[in-house]
């Protein structure tokens, strides 16, 4: 079966393992992006590059402008890549006879709610740490019982989350952005990345940050977690979940998996899928996932800035980084398709302007304008505004 796929973000590596994969399988794939420029749109595996207005500028806008897209190249499937999957989600109420490799919007919604999410885990018989609404009786309790992590609802990348020592007082709620008070797990900390069909898991990627820039891993390294792994085949079963769907899951004292929070979209771990599986997995030609035999792997670029970075900082671990930034293999690099990766600071160069001018790294600002929010249009905004506040908890899964 061959056909024609919308992918529907193109600035992110993620998106372009999603394009390649679909194009060795002999798909044509086009790139809906806000961007007018961006790093799926300089791989070969992308056939056209069409640019819609972002989801921050209007909802309607935007998904009037995705079906159009969708239906003027004839295509037979959506894929969205990161956080505008919950905008995508909304398409089959404009589009019923498209495919969409994403769950019903009620049912995404619930998921990167982060006090929602802990109902449905618990309700499926999954453990979660105690979370309650910031400003409530319980999150008071919580918070002087011990250290407490406040996260607003909707965040994403770690934007906005800190983490709060035992005793220290609780920011004053706000209407506007509510946040949620949960309990700070001191173990382990490990991201997923995990692609289902029908409540089956077809493979799972358990990984953690080993270099990372602010709040945003920016390299990686897979594990082997059978419990986490055990977590997340039970929640897939029982939300019969289809597509891909993440999560940010932390060790307790002894040792126990608890979920702290879900992306009901990719996450970096995808990078760790044999290329090739991805688009046969989505479209039911493979039952399985199988790793790729790499463990670490980086965001090149990334990592240099932060490993310069390191040096001018006098940072003791600038030694490791360096070392590693010449042993790890580059996560957008193909043999076949070297463009990508030479040309990324000029197809990247928006949002790392976008970053320098609020002083925060590139992850936290990558997807500003396609994440979810309340209302039809994003409230104003900035980066800096936007970034994680202190002691914030870092995650591999930001991007």
């Amino acid at each position: 079966m061959t056909g024609t796929v919308v992918v529907t973000l193109g600035r992110l590596p993620k998106g372009l393992d999603i394009c390649r994969s679909f194009a060795l399988a002999g798909w044509r794939v086009v790139v809906a992006e806000p961007h007018a420029r961006h790093l799926c749109g300089a791989s070969n595996s992308v056939t056209r590059r069409v640019r819609l207005p972002a989801p921050a500028e209007g909802k309607r806008a935007y998904l009037q402008r995705l079906a159009e897209i969708t239906r003027a190249h004839g295509a037979n499937l959506v894929v969205p890549v990161s956080e505008e999957a919950l905008h995508v989600s909304f398409l089959p109420r404009l589009l019923p006879d498209v495919p969409v490799l994403a769950m019903p919007p009620g049912t995404m919604l619930a998921l990167h709610h982060k006090g929602r999410f802990t109902e449905v885990a618990r309700e499926a018989g999954v453990a979660v740490p105690e979370t309650h609404p910031l400003g409530s009786e319980g999150a008071a309790a919580l918070a002087r019982a011990g250290r407490v992590v406040v996260k607003p609802v909707h965040s994403a990348a770690g934007r906005g989350v800190r983490v709060l020592a035992e005793g220290e007082a609780l920011p004053a709620p706000e209407p506007s952005a509510p946040a949620v008070v949960q309990r700070f797990l001191p173990g382990a900390e490990f991201s997923s990345c995990t692609l289902a069909r029908q409540g089956r898991v077809l493979g799972t990627v358990i990984y953690r940050g080993v270099q990372f820039a602010g709040s945003v891993a920016c390299a990686f390294e897979r594990v082997e977690h059978a419990a986490a792994e055990a977590w997340i085949a039970r929640l897939v079963e029982k939300l019969g979940w289809t597509g891909f769907i993440s999560f940010d899951m932390r060790e307790d004292a002894e040792g126990r998996i608890h979920g702290i929070e879900c992306n009901p979209r990719t996450t970096s771990g995808l990078h760790f899928f044999e290329t090739e599986d991805i688009a046969a997995a989505i479209l039911g030609a493979r039952d399985t996932l199988r790793h790729r035999k790499a463990t670490r792997l980086q965001q090149f670029w990334s990592c240099l800035t932060e490993t310069q970075l390191a040096l001018f900082r006098r940072d003791p671990d600038f030694r490791r980084h360096l070392r590693n930034l010449f042993t790890t293999r580059d996560v957008t690099w193909a043999a076949r398709d070297m463009a990508p990766l030479l040309t990324m600071p000029w197809t990247a160069w928006p949002i790392m302007r976008d970053a320098a001018r609020a002083r925060v790294p590139f992850g936290e600002v990558a997807t500003l304008d396609v994440g979810w929010f309340e209302g039809e249009v994003r409230a104003p905004t900035t980066a800096a505004a936007a970034a994680p506040g202190r002691a914030a908890s870092r995650t591999s899964a930001a991007t």
